[in-house]
């Protein structure tokens, strides 16, 4: 995710790290050489191309201008969600990382071995959903035995889950907590399942195939067509105006499949390492070992 402080005009003119311009540079370069052709036989050969209005261009536009906003709502709704998401399973973290120590002050190894989990649970989920090795993520913060039946498990963020309910379940039976504060904190694991259904939800389920074919095929009709309705009025400005409308809908379009699908490591995607790291400083320190550092930004972006 790129995080920078507001540019000026000149910068915000040229910037190019986190837009979509070194996506989309080979379909405007294509819009570019057909607008060229078009003009040159246009300008050298009068008369040879029929005359189109702008009419029909004009209301296509508008409409595919309406169907591209629209997408692109919904998938940054798909995106903020995401973020509201990841916002909740840092909340049950630092719930945990205060209510654990207090409710189990003389119980140290098991508060270690509950928190730990709540950080491997965190770090799990991340590799899933960015398709990394969830056993590497997960495995440094459970006990040995079970990590080394991680690599047989199907849903590893949910047996990190599991095993901190078996711990608050067995911490219940020995008397250490009672009844609501049992539910208290089962509540915050329900909640961090919660979490993981929902990004999973998000991750599983793009928007509709042919919905997002119907606008790229549009898209491209009409950027290709375009300079046959402006060249009349245009003459040899025809290139640059038809490369400024297929920045905008060729950058929406690709600004549309970015946000679609949150949880990547493109430059606009969330910084689910990030988030992580933010969970693992709160448990490190409630546990009393050294908490790492946050991760800083890297050229003006998160991880």
């Amino acid at each position: 995710m790129i995080v920078q402080k507001q540019l000026n005009i000149p910068a915000m003119l040229f910037a190019f790290r986190g837009t979509v311009v070194l996506l989309i540079w080979p379909h405007i370069l294509l819009v570019a050489a057909v607008a060229l052709a078009v003009t040159a036989v246009a300008e050298l050969r009068p008369g040879l191309l029929p005359e189109i209005s702008l009419a029909p261009f004009s209301l296509l536009g508008l409409v595919l201008s309406i169907f591209l906003g629209f997408r692109n709502n919904v998938c940054y709704d798909r995106w903020w969600e995401g973020r509201k998401q990841w916002g909740q399973a840092i909340g049950h973290a630092r719930a945990l990382a205060r209510e654990i120590p207090a409710f189990l002050p003389d119980e140290a190894p098991l508060r270690s071995r509950i928190l730990r989990r709540v950080a491997g649970f965190a770090a799990c989920l991340a590799a899933s959903l960015r398709e990394r090795d969830e056993v590497v993520a997960l495995a440094p913060w459970l006990p040995e035995p079970e990590a080394a039946a991680l690599p047989d498990l199907r849903n590893r963020p949910a047996a990190a889950l599991a095993g901190l309910t078996r711990d608050l379940a067995s911490a219940r039976r020995e008397g250490a907590i009672g009844e609501i504060t049992l539910q208290m904190l089962e509540a915050h694991v329900e909640g961090l399942s919660a979490v993981q259904s929902a990004c999973e939800r998000i991750n599983s389920t793009p928007t509709p195939f042919s919905y997002s074919l119907l606008l790229h095929r549009t898209s491209w009709i009409f950027c290709l067509l375009v300079p046959f309705g402006l060249v009349g009025a245009l003459g040899w400005l025809t290139p640059f105006f038809s490369m400024l409308l297929a920045y905008a809908f060729f950058g929406l379009d690709a600004l549309g499949d970015e946000l679609e699908l949150p949880f990547g490591l493109a430059p606009n995607h969330l910084p689910l390492d990030s988030f992580v790291r933010a969970i693992e400083i709160e448990i490190m320190q409630a546990i009393g070992e050294t908490a790492p550092e946050p991760l800083p930004p890297e050229n003006g972006r998160l991880t």
